[in-house]
């Protein structure tokens, strides 16, 4: 037997050609431990672990407003377009983040759609002094390059505009090579990190430290970009955006009646 590096929820390890080699848990696909898996399969395997009971739940819930779900995955570990939860089913992107209101099971998904765009936004914790802005660009793009293996031409911005640090993946299909690490899947290790629940084995999860003084983050929050805008109906809006639009609306009438009483 031997250890996965890379991806603790797994079972039945091998070495094979010198590689360690192991199944993914929930779904039984042969998973290579020398790079990240893929979050479909991860997904899939923490589901299996809660259900079991192995496993704490998280007490942070998931940014993406669905929580985590039992996702249906190709061989290739890639999210299946369709996703369903009994007769209740909607579409994702790459990421796996539901882009469609939900629907019954009879909707058409009729491609994958890729999401392009990934922006880690953190806040750290209060302080005297801002960080160095440089050594912080130059620790967080260490880090993605080497424990996430993510190639850095796909790492287009690090911004620190204190207390806030944003960083901004983007990879879409034309530029992604075979071999390349996938976005959605370097945002879902570093989620997992920042939260301390690490997918590496025998991992703690990322200790921030910019000029060897370390940094405490308060929030994560990640947003997706997909290459094709998400189709979302009036009703799955949040109450608050609903209720701008409705003073907007309210507004815009109020300003139609004034005109007409100032014409008589």
């Amino acid at each position: 037997a031997c250890v996965c590096e890379k991806n603790k929820r797994v079972t039945n390890c091998r070495e094979e050609g010198g590689q360690c080699r192991c199944e993914a848990i929930g779904s039984g696909v042969t998973v290579d431990c020398t790079t990240l898996t893929s979050k479909c399969l991860l997904m899939k395997a923490e589901v299996m672990g809660s259900k079991s009971g192995r496993r704490e739940k998280p007490k942070d819930a998931f940014e993406d407003t669905d929580g985590l779900y039992d996702p249906e995955c190709e061989n290739s570990g890639a999210f299946k377009a369709k996703q369903c939860n009994g007769t209740t089913c909607w579409c994702v992107n790459t990421a796996g983040v539901r882009r469609t209101d939900k629907h019954d099971s009879d909707l058409k998904c009729n491609q994958l759609v890729r999401t392009m765009w990934i922006i880690i936004e953190m806040k750290h914790a209060e302080r005297d002094t801002p960080l160095n802005a440089e050594s912080l660009k130059k620790f967080f793009t260490d880090t993605i390059t080497s424990r996430y293996q993510l190639n850095g031409r796909f790492i287009s911005g690090i911004l620190y505009e204190n207390p806030y640090i944003t960083i901004d993946l983007k990879q879409n299909s034309s530029n992604k090579f075979f071999g390349d690490v996938d976005i959605a899947d370097v945002a879902y290790y570093f989620e997992k990190d920042v939260k301390g629940q690490s997918i590496f084995h025998n991992n703690a999860g990322l200790n921030v430290s910019i000029d060897n003084e370390p940094v405490k983050l308060e929030r994560t929050v990640v947003y997706y970009v997909d290459e094709i805008a998400p189709e979302f109906s009036m009703k799955s809006l949040t109450p608050g955006l609903i209720a701008v639009i409705v003073v907007v609306v309210i507004a815009i009438v109020a300003a139609i009646v004034v005109l007409v009483s100032s014409n008589k």
